[in-house]
Protein backbone atom coordinates (compact mmCIF):
# COMPACT_ATOMS: atom_id res chain seq x y z
CA UNK A 1 0.00 0.00 0.00
CA UNK A 2 1.49 3.38 -1.05
CA UNK A 3 0.81 6.88 0.71
CA UNK A 4 -2.30 8.73 -1.14
CA UNK A 5 -1.25 11.42 -3.36
CA UNK A 6 -2.10 15.32 -3.32
CA UNK A 7 -4.42 14.84 -5.69
CA UNK A 8 -6.54 12.45 -3.79
CA UNK A 9 -7.82 15.06 -1.48
CA UNK A 10 -8.90 18.37 -1.27
CA UNK A 11 -7.63 20.45 1.41
CA UNK A 12 -7.92 24.54 1.26
CA UNK A 13 -9.55 27.10 2.80
CA UNK A 14 -13.35 27.18 3.05
CA UNK A 15 -14.68 30.87 1.68
CA UNK A 16 -17.91 29.95 3.50
CA UNK A 17 -16.41 29.20 7.10
CA UNK A 18 -13.51 31.77 7.79
CA UNK A 19 -10.76 29.98 9.54
CA UNK A 20 -11.99 26.50 8.71
CA UNK A 21 -10.50 24.29 5.47
CA UNK A 22 -12.53 22.12 3.60
CA UNK A 23 -11.51 18.60 3.45
CA UNK A 24 -12.99 15.83 0.90
CA UNK A 25 -12.14 12.94 -1.41
CA UNK A 26 -11.26 14.07 -5.07
CA UNK A 27 -12.77 11.28 -6.76
CA UNK A 28 -16.28 11.04 -7.46
CA UNK A 29 -18.98 8.19 -6.27
CA UNK A 30 -16.58 7.11 -3.03
CA UNK A 31 -18.39 7.03 0.40
CA UNK A 32 -16.81 9.66 1.32
CA UNK A 33 -19.06 11.79 -0.61
CA UNK A 34 -21.91 10.62 0.96
CA UNK A 35 -20.65 11.92 4.66
CA UNK A 36 -20.13 15.54 2.53
CA UNK A 37 -17.12 17.85 2.24
CA UNK A 38 -15.61 18.09 6.05
CA UNK A 39 -14.51 21.34 7.80
CA UNK A 40 -11.17 21.06 9.15
CA UNK A 41 -9.50 23.42 12.00
CA UNK A 42 -6.12 22.70 13.92
CA UNK A 43 -6.86 23.73 17.57
CA UNK A 44 -3.59 22.96 19.20
CA UNK A 45 -3.05 19.43 19.75
CA UNK A 46 -6.61 18.93 18.75
CA UNK A 47 -8.07 18.53 15.41
CA UNK A 48 -12.08 19.95 14.87
CA UNK A 49 -13.98 18.21 12.26
CA UNK A 50 -17.33 19.48 11.37
CA UNK A 51 -20.17 17.59 9.15
CA UNK A 52 -22.98 19.50 8.20
CA UNK A 53 -26.11 17.19 8.05
CA UNK A 54 -27.98 16.90 4.77
CA UNK A 55 -30.98 15.08 3.80
CA UNK A 56 -30.53 11.20 3.66
CA UNK A 57 -28.76 11.65 6.20
CA UNK A 58 -31.00 11.08 8.80
CA UNK A 59 -33.50 8.34 10.85
CA UNK A 60 -37.19 7.94 11.51
CA UNK A 61 -36.72 10.79 14.67
CA UNK A 62 -35.12 13.22 12.36
CA UNK A 63 -31.56 13.03 14.47
CA UNK A 64 -28.77 12.24 12.04
CA UNK A 65 -28.83 8.41 11.80
CA UNK A 66 -26.40 6.34 13.79
CA UNK A 67 -24.23 4.93 10.80
CA UNK A 68 -23.53 8.22 9.46
CA UNK A 69 -22.47 9.70 12.70
CA UNK A 70 -20.07 6.34 13.11
CA UNK A 71 -19.18 7.21 8.80
CA UNK A 72 -18.10 10.70 9.65
CA UNK A 73 -16.19 9.88 12.81
CA UNK A 74 -14.32 7.30 10.99
CA UNK A 75 -13.13 9.69 8.07
CA UNK A 76 -12.39 12.25 10.94
CA UNK A 77 -9.67 10.27 12.03
CA UNK A 78 -8.27 10.63 9.32
CA UNK A 79 -8.99 14.04 8.50
CA UNK A 80 -7.24 14.73 12.00
CA UNK A 81 -4.39 13.17 10.73
CA UNK A 82 -4.19 15.33 7.81
CA UNK A 83 -4.43 18.53 10.53
CA UNK A 84 -1.71 17.67 12.16
CA UNK A 85 0.53 17.52 10.00
CA UNK A 86 0.85 13.65 10.40
CA UNK A 87 0.19 12.82 6.49
CA UNK A 88 -2.76 12.12 3.86
CA UNK A 89 -4.01 9.55 5.68
CA UNK A 90 -6.34 8.21 3.24
CA UNK A 91 -4.40 5.27 2.74
CA UNK A 92 -4.15 3.91 6.11
CA UNK A 93 -6.86 2.26 7.61
CA UNK A 94 -9.09 2.09 10.63
CA UNK A 95 -8.22 -1.06 13.01
CA UNK A 96 -10.56 -0.34 15.77
CA UNK A 97 -13.36 2.48 16.66
CA UNK A 98 -15.00 2.04 19.95
CA UNK A 99 -18.52 4.43 20.28
CA UNK A 100 -20.50 5.36 22.98
CA UNK A 101 -24.19 6.66 21.58
CA UNK A 102 -24.80 9.83 24.47
CA UNK A 103 -27.51 11.55 22.70
CA UNK A 104 -29.20 12.35 19.61
CA UNK A 105 -27.72 14.77 16.97
CA UNK A 106 -29.93 17.07 15.16
CA UNK A 107 -30.06 17.09 11.56
CA UNK A 108 -30.42 20.71 12.11
CA UNK A 109 -27.13 21.87 13.20
CA UNK A 110 -23.46 20.82 12.45
CA UNK A 111 -22.07 18.06 14.28
CA UNK A 112 -18.40 18.63 15.30
CA UNK A 113 -15.81 15.71 16.12
CA UNK A 114 -12.92 17.14 18.75
CA UNK A 115 -10.08 14.36 18.35
CA UNK A 116 -6.86 14.31 20.04
CA UNK A 117 -3.71 12.04 18.62
CA UNK A 118 -2.57 10.32 22.05
CA UNK A 119 0.35 8.65 20.58
CA UNK A 120 2.08 7.78 17.25
CA UNK A 121 4.41 4.88 16.70
CA UNK A 122 5.62 3.92 13.57
CA UNK A 123 2.70 1.76 12.40
CA UNK A 124 -0.32 3.27 14.48
CA UNK A 125 -2.08 6.32 15.40
CA UNK A 126 -4.09 6.45 18.87
CA UNK A 127 -6.74 8.91 18.89
CA UNK A 128 -9.64 9.75 21.07
CA UNK A 129 -12.51 12.36 20.95
CA UNK A 130 -16.46 13.38 21.57
CA UNK A 131 -18.80 14.21 18.72
CA UNK A 132 -20.56 17.13 20.10
CA UNK A 133 -23.44 19.77 19.49
CA UNK A 134 -23.30 22.94 21.10
CA UNK A 135 -22.56 21.92 24.24
CA UNK A 136 -24.34 18.43 24.06
CA UNK A 137 -22.21 15.52 23.84
CA UNK A 138 -23.80 13.24 21.07
CA UNK A 139 -20.76 10.34 20.91
CA UNK A 140 -17.88 9.42 22.94
CA UNK A 141 -15.16 7.73 20.52
CA UNK A 142 -11.42 5.89 20.60
CA UNK A 143 -9.68 4.86 18.09
CA UNK A 144 -6.60 2.74 16.24
CA UNK A 145 -5.70 3.73 13.07
CA UNK A 146 -2.86 1.40 11.27
CA UNK A 147 -1.10 4.12 9.65
CA UNK A 148 -0.09 3.72 5.13
CA UNK A 149 2.55 1.38 4.52
CA UNK A 150 4.57 3.17 2.02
Amino acid sequence: MSEAQPADFIFEDDPDHPGWKRWEVAHEGLYNGFIGPLLVRRDGDMARIRMIPRPGQGNVRGDVHGGTLLGFLDLSLFATAHALGQGQGGLAATVQLDTQFIAGASMHEPVEAQVELLRETGRFWFLRGLAVQGETIVVSFTALVRKAVR
